[in-house]
């Protein structure tokens, strides 16, 4: 028997606390409690799936690989956060007590993270009625991103910004579609969605006027991530990718190789971040960065502090390069390593055969 939930009660979890009022709602209707009797196993190690599963009731058993286990107690802080969050399984979780739970599929908790208000480029929310619609240039310049960027170029890409009007119903991306214009709306609303595997049509936001949008794919060079209708008719400013990279993206991003990260790091004025998901973390990564996959960054940059330096790294630098443009539209000061990962692995086989031969 499964029993749906409310918005409150999401919010006392991790990272489900912050999410918008209205993706909480999204996922309140999708997400039901469940219960499981005592000794039976709720997942096993080495179990692949994409959930995060919250213990609300009861105790649980977790059992290492070692033969070694722990007890988890619902309501306790560290039932707050996801059972064993990781893909596959590290862990076997078996009902000491009767108990209950929820699970969230994890590819929607991470579209839904990534399409929070708070991730646009601009500031969102902003009321642009038809009184102040012409100061729509003056709401984008709130951004701190935009003290980063010279003042010539600032006044190129206003030039370069080309006024489309959109009218209700109408698609403005696509999902699966190639990045093609970074859009910022001067008026109306919008909504996102994205169709799941499942192949259901899932909303993730509403976009007010005020916000920007389409930047991801452009940074990371994927694909669309979601579909963006116009829920009014309205006027949207957009951005060519060519016009994008060359006057946003380029004079906001920095990049670094290994060595002057390794120096940053040594001098105490940097910290590096690998953006990658737990599971590629544990299976190799740079002594000493942290883990804060690109997903959840939006949100956990509130914990880190404007007084350091922070370098992305990814495996290939597509979504280290994301990560470092997010911190900065943020106020702060990111880096992402040339080549990510396997340009690092490359570069230390070399200096290894080079020392071999010396």
């Amino acid at each position: 028997m499964s029993v749906s939930v409310d918005i409150q009660f999401l919010r006392n979890f991790v990272p489900l606390g912050e999410l918008t009022i209205d993706n909480l709602q999204e996922l309140a209707g999708k997400t039901k409690l469940e219960s499981l009797d005592k000794e039976k196993p709720l997942f096993k190690r080495g179990q692949t799936d994409r959930y995060s599963i919250y213990l609300l009731q009861g105790e649980l058993f977790l059992l290492e690989a070692d033969g070694s286990k722990t007890i988890l107690t619902g309501g306790s802080n560290q039932s707050r956060h996801p059972i064993d969050h990781n893909t596959p399984r590290t862990q076997t979780a078996i009902a000491k007590t009767p108990i209950q739970f929820f699970r969230v599929d994890n590819d929607y908790l991470e579209l839904l993270l990534s399409w929070d208000k708070s991730s646009s480029t601009v500031v969102s929310g902003i009321d642009a009625s038809e009184e102040d619609d012409d100061d729509w240039m003056g709401n984008m310049l709130q951004s701190e991103i935009f003290q980063r960027i010279p003042p010539a170029s600032i006044q190129m890409l206003f030039i370069k910004m080309e006024a489309v009007p959109f009218k209700e119903g109408e698609t403005v991306i696509t999902q699966g579609d190639e990045g093609d214009y970074y859009y910022y709306i001067r008026k109306g609303r919008c909504v996102v969605t994205h169709v799941g595997a499942s192949g259901k049509d899932m909303k993730l936001a509403e976009l007010e006027a005020g916000t920007g949008f389409g930047e991801d794919a452009l940074i990371s060079s994927n694909t669309r991530n979601a579909t963006v209708s116009m829920l009014t008719d309205g006027v949207l400013m957009r951005l060519g990718k060519t016009d994008f990279e060359e006057l946003l993206k380029n004079p906001t991003l920095s990049m670094v190789d290994f060595d002057t990260a390794n120096q940053m790091v040594k001098e105490e004025k940097a910290a590096i971040i690998d953006v990658r998901h737990e599971k590629e973390f544990k299976q190799s990564n740079i002594k000493g960065s942290l883990n804060i996959p690109l997903f959840m960054l939006r949100f956990k940059a509130k914990g880190l502090s404007k007084k350091h330096k922070y370098i992305m790294v990814c495996d290939t630098g597509r979504r280290s390069s994301s990560g470092a443009f997010i911190l900065n539209e943020k106020g702060y000061d990111a880096y992402f390593i040339d080549g990510g990962l396997k340009k690092v692995s490359e570069t230390l086989r070399e200096k290894k055969q080079q020392q071999a031969e010396d």
